[in-house]
């Protein structure tokens, strides 16, 4: 029988762990992206949703200074003081809770009186479902209620990539703590990252369904290419004497090739190109045009393979064999270099299909995808 992962089970846990009850268990789901890649540090538009696969934060509270955090997925208790004069080195995956704790006393002045934190978790971690902000997410809107700090849904969202951004060292945007904490059911999040404008987008899914194909191919984006994409768009803005990429249009796009090498060039076309398939997509789940989004999430993924070279050989595999299973749309999702694809399918066809892709993965030497079905959810909150 499966695990069950819910607010009781991290409470139970906390209590074995620790020997006392916790005064409260706090939640924050995963998100899979339906469009709108690397365009969040860039000012750009995304469609993301909170998916029904959540980080759960049962939360004691000390008064020596002292945070211990400790997870069901990993060993250990990781012990840090607080209350120390130096700033604590944080590191590994308990930089990731760690790290709001040591943002939010800094953003709100609140000292850090002491924390024993468990988290229990069913988001795969490193499959580009954001792992991290729903860990983040959780512990932030756990301690913003524990403190009263009266911040806002935003102002956690953003605590969280801060976190992530100086602690943990991954340069990445703040879409994912967004839909994390914005999350609704049956919605997906339209979030203009340069106005933090945040519209709930009615799916109509109806007799589709979002399907997950997790290639377990892990990554990270304290390391490697998801640095250098974030640094190639960082140089494009200084020689196009923009503020951001948001404000490169896809008229201007003819006058950009001339002033950029060639690999920079195409990691700005693929930024200009994407906000404009996000607003398409927009359009087309509200019209249930699903032929038109397969076609936008065909390009997006193109374009993430070809101009934005974030995507692998698996990760193509999953969204080829998707389709031609009768997948109606595919693309890779997440920051890239491994994790996982998503894909709209029928609901009865969804057996065939998970079928498909595995024999695919199968057939071309790789280990079988995970794959499991999502779909939209309630963004952060307190559960017990």
């Amino acid at each position: 029988m499966a695990l069950t992962i819910d607010a009781a089970f991290a409470a139970r846990n906390f209590e074995e762990l620790y020997g006392y009850s916790p005064v409260g268990v706090w939640s924050a789901p995963g998100r899979a992206n339906l469009i709108g890649e690397h365009t969040d540090y860039n000012a750009g538009l995304v469609l993301p949703f909170a998916i029904n696969r959540r980080t759960f934060a049962a939360i004691g509270q000390r008064t020596d200074g002292t945070v211990r955090v400790a997870s069901e997925g990993f060993h250990g208790v990781i012990e840090v003081d607080f209350g120390a004069q130096s700033t604590p080195t944080l590191e590994g995956w308990s930089a990731y809770p760690l790290g709001v704790v040591q943002v939010l006393s800094e953003l709100t002045g609140h000292a850090v009186e002491g924390f024993d934190i468990y988290l229990a978790s069913d988001v795969p971690t490193g499959a580009g479902l954001s792992s991290s902000a729903a860990i983040e997410c959780a512990v932030a809107i756990a301690l913003n209620d524990i403190w009263d700090a009266g911040l806002s849904r935003s102002d956690i969202a953003l605590a969280g990539q801060r976190a992530e951004n100086t602690v943990v060292g991954a340069p990445t945007g703040f879409m994912d703590q967004f839909a994390s904490m914005f999350g609704e059911p049956d919605s997906a999040i339209f979030l203009d990252c340069r106005s933090m404008d945040v519209r709930a987008v009615p799916l109509g899914l109806g007799d589709f369904e979002v399907l997950v194909m997790d290639t377990q191919e892990k990554h990270s984006h304290a390391t490697g290419g998801y640095a250098s994409r974030r640094k190639a768009c960082d140089s494009a803005v200084d020689v196009m004497g923009v503020s951001t990429l948001r404000d490169i249009t896809t008229d201007m796009l003819n006058e950009t090739q001339q002033k950029l090498d060639e690999e920079t060039f195409r990691r700005v076309k693929h930024v200009v190109t994407e906000n404009v398939r996000v607003e398409n997509a927009v359009a087309a789940f509200g019209a249930r045009d699903f032929e038109a989004i397969g076609e936008l999430f065909a390009a997006s993924h193109a374009s993430m393979r070809d101009d934005f070279e974030i995507s692998t050989p698996a990760l193509d595999l999953a969204v080829e064999s998707s389709l031609a299973a009768g997948a109606v749309a595919a693309r890779m999702t997440g920051g890239g270099f491994g994790g996982a694809a998503i894909a709209l399918v029928a609901s009865a066809q969804v057996p065939e299909v998970m079928t498909a892709v595995a024999e695919a993965f199968t057939a071309a030497g790789y280990q079988p995808p995970l794959q499991f079905t999502v779909v939209p959810s309630q963004g952060a909150r307190r559960d017990i």
